[in-house]
C-alpha cells in the first residue's frame, strides 16, 4: 500500500529537537519511502544507523564528505562501532546526545567538529524537548509516532544492546513530559517506544493514570511477568492500550534461562495470552529462532504452540549476533561467527554457525514458522470475531507480516556467506559490572585481534 509499517526515526526526530529553529533549517530524509537528495546543500548531515544499515549510512557519508559537507553518525551501531564509523564521518555521536549536542553545534560552527562525542554520564531525562513530528511525512507510514518514556532495562539478555547501550537501571521521563509530548503530538495512535514499559509496574500506573480519558490510543513492548497482573490490565484497557508487544523469544525454559531471560516461564504463556485478550487487548508475540538448545523440532513446535494459543499476530526472527553484545563475544570465542558483512545482520540472515541445527534448517525451518503462522486457516482460526479487541489493528498486522515477511523474507541468500574479519573493533558504550562478562569483552577483542 506503499507505506511503511513503522518508522525507524525516533532518535532522528528527538535529534532534530535539540538544534536550534532559529539558526537551522532541518530535513528529514527516510531511505526506507524517499530517495536522498544528494545535491542538497547542507551545514551538516547525521546519519543514524543500525547495524543492517550500517553499510549504506557509511556510503551516503561518503558521498556527503566527497562533496565538502560534513557528516556525523550516530545509533546503535555507531556508539557500538564509532572507529569504523569514523572512517565515514568527520565525528561520531556515541550513546545518548542530549548532552553533547550544544558541542556538537558549537564545534561545526568553529569548523573544528571532529573526532567522538560521547556524554561523561546518562541524561536524568528531565526536560527533553518534543521531537520534530512536524518533519514526518505522515501519510507514508502506518505507525508513525513513538514516545519513549524510559531508557534502559534491566533484563540483561545476551543477545540484546539495550543494557550496554542505555545502562540495566531503567530511568524515567517525567509522566508530566510525556503527556505533554502526547498532546503535542498530533496523534490520538502512538507508540510508547520502551525495551520495557511495564519495567517499574508503578511508574507505568501512574502513567496510564494520566492517558484514561485523552481518548488516546497506544500500544508498548512489555514483560511478561508484569503483563499478568490484572489490576495493571484493565487500567492499561481503559487507559486506551490496544496491543502489548512481549519478547516470549521461545517455548523452551532451558533456551530462556541460557540467554538470560529468566523473567520469562513458557508453561504461563498461554494462559497470559488469554487473560490479556480478555481485556480487549492484543497479543503481539515476538520469538526468535537458532539458539543453541533449539533442535530441528522447534520450528514446527512454535507455531503450533503459537496457532493454539490463539495469539493475534507473531514475529519470527533468526537469532543474530550483533556486535558487542554479549552474544556476539560468547560466538566469538567459540570460532562461530561467520559473516561480518553489517547489512545482513538483519534477524533474517544466518551470520553464525547454528549448534544443533543447520543453516540450511534454520533458514527453511524460519519461512515455515511464518507460512504455517499465518497461513489463511491459521488466519482465519485466530480472527477475534467474537472479542473486543480491535479487528482492524489486527487485520492490518496479519495483513503486513503475511504479505511483508512470509513472501518479502523468503530470499534466496539467507544464509550469509563468509567474510573477513573486520578491521574495527566493537566498543560497548556502557561496560558490564560483572567481571565474568568484562573478562568476556576483553578477551573477545584481544582474540579478534590475534585474527587479524
Amino acid at each position: 500500500m506503499g507505506r511503511a509499517l513503522y518508522s525507524p526515526l525516533a532518535g532522528l526526530l528527538a535529534v532534530a529537537a535539540m538544534i536550534p529553529r532559529v539558526r537551522y533549517e532541518v530535513v528529514l530524509t527516510d531511505e526506507n519511502i524517499e530517495p536522498i537528495d544528494f545535491d542538497l546543500k547542507a551545514d551538516l548531515v547525521g546519519i543514524s544507523a543500525m547495524t543492517s544499515y550500517a553499510i549504506r549510512g557509511y556510503e551516503i557519508g561518503d558521498i556527503f564528505r566527497n562533496r565538502g559537507v560534513p557528516v556525523i553518525m550516530g545509533g546503535v551501531h555507531p556508539s557500538f562501532m564509532p572507529s569504523e564509523a569514523l572512517a565515514h564521518s568527520d565525528a561520531v555521536v556515541v550513546g545518548e546526545a542530549e548532552l553533547v549536542m550544544p558541542e556538537v553545534l558549537k564545534d561545526l560552527e568553529a569548523g573544528t567538529l571532529r573526532g567522538i562525542y560521547k556524554a561523561e554520564k546518562l541524561h536524568s531525562m528531565i526536560g527533553m524537548p518534543v521531537p520534530r513530528y512536524d518533519l514526518v511525512k505522515k501519510k507514508r507510514y502506518v505507525n508513525r509516532t513513538f514516545i519513549q518514556t524510559s531508557r534502559g532495562c534491566h533484563h540483561g539478555c545476551t543477545y540484546c544492546a539495550e543494557q550496554l547501550m542505555n545502562g540495566l537501571k531503567i530511568r524515567h521521563r517525567p509522566v508530566e513530559d510525556v503527556i505533554r509530548e502526547i498532546d503535542q503530538c498530533g496523534e490520538r495512535n502512538v507508540s510508547l517506544n520502551d525495551a520495557d514499559f511495564f519495567g517499574h509496574p508503578g511508574r507505568a500506573k501512574a502513567l496510564r493514570k494520566e492517558l484514561r480519558g485523552r481518548g488516546v490510543k497506544w500500544q508498548a513492548g512489555v514483560n511478561s511477568r508484569v503483563a499478568s497482573n490484572d489490576a495493571l490490565l484493565q487500567l492499561a484497557a481503559e487507559s486506551g492500550c490496544y496491543m502489548l508487544s512481549i519478547g516470549f523469544e521461545s517455548i523452551s525454559r532451558e533456551t530462556l534461562k541460557s540467554v538470560h531471560k529468566h523473567v520469562n516461564r513458557p508453561e504461563t504463556f498461554q494462559t497470559l495470552v488469554k487473560k490479556i485478550q480478555n481485556h480487549g487487548i492484543l497479543v503481539f508475540g515476538l520469538f526468535m529462532f537458532g539458539f543453541d538448545q533449539d533442535d530441528p523440532s522447534v520450528f514446527e513446535e512454535t507455531a503450533k504452540f503459537n496457532i493454539e494459543a490463539n495469539y493475534d499476530a507473531c514475529a519470527y526472527s533468526v537469532l543474530t549476533p550483533y556486535p558487542g553484545t554479549l552474544l556476539w563475544y560468547e560466538m566469538l570465542s567459540q570460532k562461530r561467527v561467520v559473516c561480518y558483512g553489517w547489512n545482513k545482520y538483519d534477524q533474517g540472515h544466518i551470520v553464525y554457525k547454528p549448534a544443533r541445527i543447520t543453516p540450511r534448517q534454520l533458514r527453511d525451518g524460519h519461512m515455515m514458522a511464518y507460512n504455517k503462522f499465518y497461513s489463511f486457516p491459521s488466519i482465519v482460526r485466530r480472527f477475534p470475531v467474537n472479542s473486543s479487541r480491535s479487528k482492524a489493528y489486527w487485520s492490518v498486522y496479519n495483513y503486513f507480516f503475511r504479505k511483508g515477511e512470509v513472501t518479502g523474507r523468503a530470499i534466496e541468500n539467507a544464509i550469509a556467506d563468509s567474510t573477513e574479519v573486520p578491521q574495527h573493533l566493537p566498543t560497548p558504550p556502557i561496560m558490564p559490572i560483572k567481571k565474568d562478562t568484562r573478562e568476556l569483552i576483553l578477551s573477545g577483542n584481544h582474540y579478534q585481534i590475534i585474527i587479524k
